[in-house]
């Protein structure tokens, strides 16, 4: 007689958190979408050389920065409190969140501020360059630091949007940035042609600033969302006593864990740099560094934020308030159908991206200055990185329950293995393989150190949430029987690429693809693969409406 009672409101906020993280993924494919986009017009503009490089290092720091100093802190401590707030205090958690901005912003201000006046240290410690390449390098950097402010503003207003139930905006408006920056650079092909040999001062502000305005559009575009969840910021800076301090310190951990992430990447930037530049000296034939390691990284992970940060991003609120409510048993259950519904769109991604490699990098990234030895080399990189996209999915959402928990030292705790893992694998990559293969070593590192991770992850959040726990919940046979399914559908999809090669890249990604996504399809009732039945039978109800 109760059952109807109980299940229903879990079914109604599953169905919930189907529809908002259906509506990041809608938001993050046209955001990945413009962004490839976008990166082919950049490379167009600047090519894969040396000019392309500064401006490539100089627009990834400012992220980089952003991340190591206070970026990993906002995703992961942000939500959890304002729930806490919205539900402890008597206005909502309104005067809070305004303190809590209000701080915040002022760090990313002196933040910013210290970084572009540090920008030739920063580079320096990133890069060998000397001269003119060091030059070009720092004032493209000069131009790109500002988005460190931009980025935190980005972050900041979008978690207030998630916790109030609020999602498609933050997913939606990096399309505006993209949108900005195609514009900027297709001027520049349009007005200074293609030969990326040389830059003006001219050019190099135009271009720099150009894309740091990307970044701010994306910001401000969250204020009519904002307005639209009725939250507008008053900025409040009687911080005394107001409990601010007190996800500070949680966060303490958090900036803990991304140094250690961080250190692990700059080891693995000065290795990849080092071996791409031997790679150079015996001339290997295709870049076979760290330009090729970024973009096959950069292809690799848009599946994990298609799918596993949109259903994520929902669920965070809810399993916030079950761990409020001190109700182990939703968070548990709540994790194993992250994992579960992730897993259905990744295990597939991991398995494509395995088999279509030579095929994919080349329909992305097979134009302009490439070569097809350039390509190849990345097709390499790509399918030492595609095992690890599932453990990479796996060990997001399991750190997002020690999240909920408010539990911040013991993630960084178990990404130490993480970190260590991939920083001395690639240490031993370099050391061990010729130059034309350490850096795909590197790659192949990284998966191995992520496997690790995740399996620590789940061992240490089974203990903690016990009652049955997650390494004996539906999730792991889920992902069994997803591979039973996708193995042989990636080999029959690179059958079917090998046939089409003649028709070019595309083609032949887009009838491998197809063939596999079919063959999934059908073995997915025989096997109970539950999650892409449901996304099987969603699609025909859609259809049938």
């Amino acid at each position: 007689m109760t059952a109807p009672v109980h299940t229903g409101p879990r079914h109604a906020a599953k169905a919930s958190v189907a529809r908002s993280g259906a509506v990041m993924a809608a938001g993050s494919v046209v955001s990945r979408a413009t962004g490839f986009v976008r990166s082919a017009v950049v490379v167009a503009a600047l090519g894969t050389g040396l000019v392309g490089d500064g401006f490539t290092v100089a627009n990834t720091i400012p992220n980089i920065l952003y991340t190591l100093l206070i970026g990993g802190t906002l995703n992961a401590v942000f939500v959890p409190e304002l729930v806490r707030a919205a539900k402890e205090h008597a206005d909502g958690g309104k005067a809070y969140t305004d303190r809590l901005l209000t701080a915040c912003t002022a760090a990313l201000v002196a933040m910013t501020a210290l970084s572009v006046l540090a920008a030739p240290r920063i580079i320096d410690f990133y890069t060998d360059y000397t001269g003119a390449q060091r030059d070009l390098t720092v004032a493209f950097a000069r131009y790109c630091l500002p988005q460190i402010l931009f980025y935190g503003l980005f972050t900041l207003l979008g978690q207030v949007l998630n916790a109030r139930g609020r999602f498609g905006a933050m997913m939606w408006t990096p399309v505006l940035n993209n949108l900005v920056v195609i514009a900027v650079f297709g001027l520049y092909l349009a007005t200074a042609g293609t030969s990326g040999a040389t830059l003006s001062a001219t050019d190099t502000k135009i271009l720099g600033w150009g894309t740091t305005a990307g970044i701010v559009v994306q910001a401000l575009a969250l204020f009519p969302a904002l307005s639209s969840a009725r939250f507008r910021w008053r900025p409040r800076f009687d911080w005394r006593g107001s409990g601010i301090t007190r996800p500070l310190r949680s966060a303490g951990w958090l900036v803990l864990l991304v140094l250690t992430n961080q250190a692990a990447y700059w080891v693995v930037t000065r290795l990849s740099t080092t071996a791409g530049q031997h790679a150079h000296d015996q001339g290997v034939l295709g870049g076979a560094g760290y330009t090729a390691y970024t973009n096959a990284y950069l292809l690799w992970v848009v599946p994990h934020g298609i799918a596993t940060v949109s259903i994520l991003t929902a669920l965070m609120p809810r399993m916030s308030r079950a761990a409020t409510d001190d109700d182990p048993a939703a968070v548990r259950r709540d994790l194993s159908y992250g994992l579960r519904t992730s897993a259905a769109m990744i295990v597939p991604a991991a398995c494509a991206l395995l088999a279509l490699a030579p095929w994919l990098m080349g329909a992305v990234f097979g134009y302009g200055r490439t070569t097809p030895a350039d390509v190849s080399v990345m097709a390499g990189m790509m399918m030492a990185f595609a095992p690890g996209l599932i453990a990479f999915s796996g060990q997001y959402v399991l750190s997002r329950g020690f999240y909920a928990l408010s539990d911040t030292r013991t993630p960084f705790v178990l990404n130490l293995v993480i970190a260590g893992c991939n920083a001395g694998l690639s240490a031993l990559a370099y050391v061990l393989l010729p130059a034309r293969w350490a850096v795909t070593g590197m790659a192949g590192a990284y998966s191995l150190a992520l496997f690790a991770g995740w399996a620590v992850t789940a061992y240490t959040l089974d203990r903690r949430l016990g009652g049955g726990g997650l390494l004996r919940s539906p999730s792991l046979a889920a992902h069994g029987r997803l591979l039973l399914g996708c193995v042989p559908a990636a080999v029959l999809g690179y059958a079917a690429a090998r046939a089409a090669d003649g028709l070019g890249d595309i083609a032949a990604t887009g009838a491998g693809t197809a063939v596999l996504l079919v063959t999934v399809a059908l073995l997915a009732r025989p096997l109970r693969l539950d999650g892409i039945n449901d996304m099987i039978g969603k699609l025909r109800g859609g259809r049938g409406r």
